[in-house]
């Protein structure tokens, strides 16, 4: 799929694959460059450790949007094809 790059160096990454990636605004994005070609790749959510009762846990450290159950269902279904 092809997109432009903007005067301000902005990049539009179309709807349909915004939506097969699930990316939504405000997500953080890392740009690479790996053999003369750049990839757009989903930021690493930053987590932290949390002491608990049964040992230490990793959390996020910012608030994260908990996925419903339709989000679930695509998801599986998707990556079983």
């Amino acid at each position: 799929m092809r997109t432009t790059i903007d005067a301000a160096g902005r990049i539009v990454v179309p709807k349909p694959l915004r939506d097969e990636l699930g990316v939504k605004p405000g997500h953080v994005l890392d740009l690479v460059v790996r053999d003369g070609r750049l990839q757009v790749e989903i930021a690493p959510v930053e987590m932290r450790l949390e002491r608990r009762r049964n040992g230490p846990i990793a959390v996020p450290a910012d608030e994260i949007p908990t996925l419903t159950a339709e989000q679930v269902r695509q998801t599986l279904e998707h990556i079983r094809r």
